[in-house]
């Protein structure tokens, strides 16, 4: 029903914030269903949620501050399974992410089963050219974006029950060198979705299981773990 948001400064303690945002803030997602999403700084120093709401499309919310309150940009959706142009199924448009590019370039990738990419206008409201497919294999949903010494790393759910699977690149949108499996099979869940960030020099793993006592596919929880690279600049498996 809504997005959650916690602080931290150690990774070891934990700040839970009021919710900023619920899915009833999007009057146009008739689906009432809160699912992944991504939070990025636009160039105007405001803060842009990206959120996907299963078959009604990818919405964007945007506030003053990172802890909210939050409000629809658009007041409508910023991507619909019409512009999944590969895609035939009804949960195309999921799983939104946002990488902030070198040059302050912003770029959405997205979906599930089929890959899409675009680049985003600095409004971070609007597209600006043509969306993408990215072409990898065995590709199931949750991409991820990083960069790393210059080259461009996919990170997303593979197969199923999904794994973490990655590939390479010079070029954003591809093409594309698998690189392997980094993370087996969740605990006690179907599913996983990867996050890769850099915080106070340690490159961090997030994704999710269901290893709690009460967790499941459908009780899950959140999972960080350190990650480094070999000397090649291959994510070591986690």
């Amino acid at each position: 029903n809504d997005w959650l948001l916690y602080s931290t400064t150690d990774m070891k303690h934990w700040t839970e914030y009021p919710s900023p945002l619920r899915i009833d803030d999007f009057r146009w997602a008739d689906s009432k269903q809160a699912y992944a999403g991504h939070v990025a700084k636009g160039k105007d120093g405001r803060y842009y949620w990206y959120v996907s709401t299963n078959w009604c499309g990818i919405g964007v919310a945007v506030a003053d501050k990172i802890t909210g309150p939050y409000r629809d940009a658009l007041g409508k959706p910023l991507l619909t399974n019409k512009d999944c142009f590969a895609s035939k199924h009804s949960w195309a448009c999921i799983d939104p992410a946002i990488l902030i590019d070198d040059d302050g370039t912003a770029y959405i990738i997205w979906g599930n089963r089929e890959c899409y990419c675009a680049k985003l206008k600095d409004n971070m409201t609007e597209t600006d050219g043509e969306i993408r497919r990215i072409d990898v294999p065995d590709f199931t949903e949750a991409p991820w974006m990083h960069k790393h010494n210059g080259k461009y790393y996919l990170t997303y759910a593979s197969g199923w029950p999904e794994k973490i699977a990655y590939a390479v690149s010079d070029n954003i949108f591809g093409p594309y060198t698998p690189m392997g499996v980094i993370s087996e099979i969740a605990g006690n869940s179907n599913t996983t979705h990867p996050a890769i960030v850099r915080f106070k020099d340690q490159w961090l793993f997030f994704s999710h299981n269901g290893g709690l006592s009460d967790g499941g596919s459908y009780s899950r929880s959140v999972i960080a773990e350190p990650m480094s690279y070999d000397k090649d600049g291959k994510i070591n498996f986690i």
